[in-house]
């Protein structure tokens, strides 16, 4: 599904060597061509795409809750991964209508759960950074540095999930760097206005590292699934069950809200939420509607880049995150009234340049897969044709 043929699953890549072997083997007297090798992404990637888009409404609602008074950080990072229990109903409505298939065959794995418990627990963390960087800079300031996750995500990758870089993605990663990296150049560029130039370059900061921290887990998430993800049974297939994604999702989110609550519990924030909504500048009934919707929107977020990550690659996750920057950039502009000046429009053509090169990089590599793979069919064909007419 990437660019790069590495960030695929293993057990994805296992399923497309097989069938290459079938399609091979000296047995096959098929004698009509070889069909041409043509690219189409799964429903799931699509719909796990959509679920992405249909996120974006999620750092904008982070940032009308911090612009409005809030300032609790880890009910701030709880909101991004505490909307898992939406998740229970269809997941015990799949696992109902699978069961005649063993339900037993359709649950994570022991070792997978755990490792999903512990990169939850982590992603919590990335997501108690990130609320700090979307406290004190503007929306379409930290929506620009967290588009450097992708560079971590790649680089990550390729130590963790072997992936490989082509020139179309090494320009990408490196178009998605430099872009943010322009916001840096004028402090002014995306100060909110009366904040001190120390606040700034600490909040642009704390988005670099919660970049860093989320490339860190996506890659993290699929190695663990190709490592522990071994099933038997209907749920072995590629790409797995949706069910295994929710689960994997469920998992991660519950885990992350333990160390939210804790963190939130240490801070006494729960004797601090009332009042906090009291004096909330939409007022009290609009600050639990943006809490609700808010978790929705993470969720809705969360969720499509396990389906991207499960379906597909670590990568294509990354990239879609990217993809968000545009829609948060007009989001930002047009609800929070934020002003959008050179450096920003700097940072987002050059991080566009990167997105379209990767996209273009992901269409050469298909192409020459395909060629590829017709070359090897058209063999196959021709050396069962010799054997069937031999004495």
């Amino acid at each position: 599904m990437a660019t790069i043929t590495a960030s695929a699953s293993p057990a994805m890549q296992e399923t497309g060597s097989n069938k290459a072997s079938s399609s091979t083997s000296p047995d096959c007297t098929t004698t009509a061509a070889p069909a041409p090798v043509r690219y189409r992404p799964s429903l799931l990637v699509i719909f796990s795409a959509c679920l992405v888009l249909m996120g974006a409404g999620g750092p904008l609602l982070l940032r009308v809750y911090f612009v409005h008074g809030g300032k609790r950080l880890f009910l701030s990072a709880m909101l991004q991964i505490s909307g898992w229990p939406l998740l229970l109903p269809p997941i015990c409505v799949s696992l109902f209508r699978s069961r005649r298939h063993g339900v037993a065959n359709l649950l994570l794995p022991p070792r997978l759960a755990g490792a999903a418990a512990i990169l939850g627990a982590f992603y919590a963390v990335s997501c108690f950074v990130y609320g700090l960087g979307s406290e004190a800079l503007p929306l379409s300031t930290s929506s620009l540095l967290l588009a450097t996750q992708l560079a971590f995500t790649a680089v990550f990758a390729f130590i963790f999930a072997g992936l490989r870089f082509t020139p179309f993605s090494a320009n990408a990663v490196v178009l998605l760097t430099i872009g943010p990296a322009v916001l840096g150049v004028g402090p002014g560029a995306g100060k909110v206005a009366g904040e001190s130039s120390r606040a700034y370059w600490t909040g642009f900061c704390e988005a670099i590292a919660a970049a860093a921290l989320a490339g860190l887990v996506l890659p993290l998430v699929e190695v663990a699934m190709a490592r522990y993800g071994r099933r038997t049974g209907p749920a072995a297939r590629v790409p797995p069950p949706y069910v295994t994604v929710m689960q994997m999702q469920a998992v991660m989110g519950a885990a992350g809200t333990v160390v939210c609550l804790l963190g939130m519990a240490i801070k006494s924030d729960f004797q601090a939420l009332p009042s906090e909504a009291a004096t909330f500048g939409l007022g009290k009934t609009n600050y639990y509607l943006v809490l609700i919707w808010d978790a929705v929107s993470w969720q809705l977020l969360n969720l499509g880049i396990m389906g991207l990550i499960t379906c597909a690659s670590s990568l294509l996750a990354g990239i879609m995150i990217a993809v968000l920057l545009p829609l948060s950039q007009v989001l930002s502009v047009i609800f929070l009234h934020e002003k959008f000046d050179g450096p920003k429009g700097i940072a987002l053509v050059l991080s566009l340049w990167g997105f379209a090169s990767y996209l273009y990089g992901e269409k050469v590599q298909k192409k020459r897969e395909a060629q590829k793979m017709e070359q090897q069919l058209a063999l196959a064909k021709k050396t069962g044709d010799l054997e069937s007419a031999a004495p």
